[in-house]
């Protein structure tokens, strides 16, 4: 009985430490099995971004926005889905103050981007986020003429003519026409030497605008498709872009001119509530690199980064001004709406002395 409980003590310690490594096996192995069922990194959901911009944005954030999204997913292994809005920048700034979620607004003034501000929408100091107090693509006025230029229309002044037909939006609902009447001020005022002169310029190009339309594509509808006018007003890009869609456009930018400045900003209260910030961040940043910047140039804009704009192929597109006046030169855009956009005051004047 000795021998027999010495023998069954033994097997009883064997089986107990072979059972425990079993169990140990059978533990390590059920890991090993789970192990794929785990939380790679590599299952992140897509995320959605709302793009809402100005009209004539749309060709180059179309080229644009592919490049990101390649290159976001390279990164991170995660889909960026863009929702896009195009319109009048007045009529987009409306729109995101009303309820259109945008993660990103690239409108045509920063007096805009301001109202979206003033709404509780977007965050104080939003010009100081990015390069360039927040400005991504710019432009300047061109004057576009009848192929041949039958009027010699060649600088601002010229439109004071007897005789000359311009066709320009009206500055009172849109935003581009807001910078083409700075640039007729602004050539006015330093030929003239004074706002009194300037005014006095302004009444008569404004003689000989027979009607304003709402936006600058309706005026170069106007002027392209029902052949209204000898000369429109409008951004270069707009030129630039239709001269590549084969639309034939006789154009000079005067030497006297104003620095078209677009700003780019976070709508915060929307990324906060969409979770988006990092994304929207990182394609804003996106929009300053030099390959972006590129897409810009192609499609009509200045580029912002002075390596982009120094490229040959560029430089000779886009030539020097002579004179280029800012926003800053005019007060800022607060001062600005005051000066002249406000009811009652220079606009106003202007058209109260004009009979159509």
């Amino acid at each position: 009985m000795k021998f027999v409980r010495k023998v069954t003590g033994r097997w009883w310690q064997r089986f107990s430490s072979f059972f425990l490594v079993g169990a140990l096996i059978s533990v390590a192995i059920a890991a090993c099995t789970a192990a794929p069922q785990a939380s790679t990194g590599n299952d992140k959901k897509d995320v959605e971004l709302t793009l809402v911009s100005f009209a004539v944005t749309k060709q180059a954030h179309e080229a644009v926005i592919p490049k990101f999204v390649e290159k976001w997913q390279k990164e991170h292994n995660q889909k960026v889905v863009f929702k896009q809005s195009y319109g009048g920048s007045g009529s987009q700034t409306r729109a995101v103050i009303d309820g259109l979620e945008a993660d990103i607004v690239h409108l045509s003034l920063a007096a805009d981007t301001e109202k979206i501000e003033k709404a509780g929408l977007i965050d104080k100091g939003w010009e100081k986020e990015y390069p360039n107090n927040s400005i991504v693509t710019k432009s300047v006025a061109a004057l576009v003429t009848r192929e041949g230029n039958p009027k010699g229309i060649k600088e601002w002044s010229d439109l004071e003519k007897d005789g000359v037909s311009l066709i320009t939006a009206d500055p009172k609902t849109s935003g581009v026409a807001r910078w083409n009447f700075l640039a007729l001020w602004n050539a006015a005022a330093k030929k003239g030497g004074s706002d009194v002169k300037a005014q006095e310029s302004l009444i008569k190009v404004f003689k000989n605008v027979p009607i304003l339309t709402k936006d600058a594509r309706e005026a170069s509808d106007a002027f392209f498709k029902q052949g209204q006018g000898d000369a429109l007003i409008n951004y270069e890009n707009e030129i630039v872009l239709a001269s590549q869609k084969g639309q034939k456009a006789t154009y000079v930018i005067p030497a006297v001119n104003i620095s078209i400045d677009n700003p780019i900003a976070i709508v915060d209260k929307n990324v906060k509530k969409h979770d988006t910030r990092e994304v929207a961040e990182a394609f804003v940043q996106y929009l300053y690199s030099p390959e972006a910047q590129t897409e810009f140039a192609k499609l009509g804009f200045r580029s912002v980064d002075e390596t982009v704009a120094k490229e040959k192929q560029f430089a000779e597109l886009y030539p020097q001004v002579k004179e280029l006046a800012t926003v800053k030169d005019f007060g800022g855009w607060s001062d600005i709406n005051k000066k002249f956009f406000a009811d009652g005051a220079i606009f106003d004047q202007i058209q109260s002395q004009i009979k159509r």
